[in-house]
Order: structure tokens, then sequence, then C-alpha cells
């Protein structure tokens, strides 16, 4: 099995590769955002994604959704810290085919991966009891109007502006104009009601699209 660890946190991936290798799964590249996680399941092709959530740039939902719309025959499972079941139904949602919290047991990973390359869906047992009904129905009533209302490209503007990129930096990360960054900023800041960049960096961290750790 060959795997793409997506994780900003060094150790994180170094301790993840290490349990993976002495289990005989393949660990073929790594990623510290989205964008890197992106170009390296289309260069290397493998298996299963393991994603984090928060990651820098480009989230773990977004990142997750693009993949799994552009490979589908690649499995991504989710890795996060939080057990709230609206990230949990956001991956289901994005394509997702596992969800672990970061303090499982090693073991819980490689039980994980058999499962999702059996074209099953795995849950960590701490989540699976508060989301299971909502995620077999993928249910969309937690989500707010607004926040779907924004297109794929707004996402990745109103993340870089939740971490304190200048439009001349959104500008550069994105390889688009910066007038174009203020149009998209102007757009999303009428549709979700918001008119500073501390409103947008909340409603940022409480959708997932980037964590508050910094």
């Amino acid at each position: 099995m060959k795997v793409v660890l997506a994780d900003d946190h060094r150790m994180m991936r170094d301790g993840l590769r290490a349990v993976l290798e002495r289990a005989g799964v393949e660990v073929v590249g790594e990623a510290s955002n989205g964008h890197e996680a992106i170009a390296e399941v289309k260069r290397l092709r493998p298996e299963v994604l393991v994603v984090d959530i928060a990651m820098p740039e480009l989230n773990g939902i977004d990142t997750t959704r693009r993949v799994t719309a552009e490979l589908p025959g690649i499995k991504v499972i989710a890795l996060s810290m939080n057990s709230d079941r609206r990230y949990v139904i956001a991956m289901l949602e994005a394509g997702a085919s596992g969800y672990l919290l970061k303090n499982a047991a090693s073991d819980e990973l490689l039980n994980a991966l058999a499962v999702v390359t059996r074209g099953q869906t795995y849950l960590s047992p701490a989540i699976a009891g508060s989301v299971v009904e909502q995620a077999v129905g993928r249910a969309p009533s937690w989500r707010r109007e607004a926040e779907r209302q924004l297109s794929a490209r707004e996402r990745e503007v109103l993340q870089l502006i939740a971490e304190g990129k200048s439009s001349k930096g959104i500008a550069a990360t994105l390889e688009i104009a910066v007038t174009t960054v203020e149009t998209h900023r102007r757009q999303i800041m009428d549709k979700l009601n918001l008119r500073t960049v501390a409103e947008l960096t909340k409603y940022a961290i409480r959708e997932g699209l980037t964590s508050a750790e910094g």
C-alpha cells in the first residue's frame, strides 16, 4: 500500500511515517499544506492520502474535495484533534473515507487504512456514535447557508485572509491578480454579511477553514 502524508507539523508526519513503515506500509510522499498535498497525490498516485484538517494555505476539507473530485480512485483519511461532528460531516461530504482523532492509538490508523481500502468508511469510535446518523444520510442541516454559497476560490481566499496574508500575498499564493483578490474579498463579505477581518477570521475558524493555532 502506498500512502501520502499531509500535515503541517513535521513531528506528526515523522511519527506517522514510523508507525506505517514498521507495518510495511510505503510512505511515498509528504506535504505540509493542502496545495502540496494535491501536487504530491497527482504526482505519486498513492492508494491513500492521510490529511490533517487544519493546514495552512488550503485546509484539509477543501484539499479532500479537490482530490476526490479530480482523482476519485484515491481514498482519503482525515486526521484531527477536533471531534466536533460538523468537521466530521464536512470531511465525509468532501469525499473522505475515514476520520481519525490524532490521539488515537497507532493500530487504529492501520485498521483505518485496511477498512478504507476495502471500500468502507472508518470513523474513530470516540466520534462514531455522535455522527453516524447524520453521516449515513449526509444530512446538510448543520451547514450554514452562506457557507454553501462560497465558491471554492472564495473559500481559499477566505482561509488566506484569516491566516493574515495581505491581498498581495494572497495574489502571489494563488497566482491571481491583486484586483481579483479584492473582488473575491468584497464578494465574501457581502455573502457572509461580515465587514472586518476579525469577523472573517472568526467565521473561518468556526467553519474549520483554518485553525486558531496560528
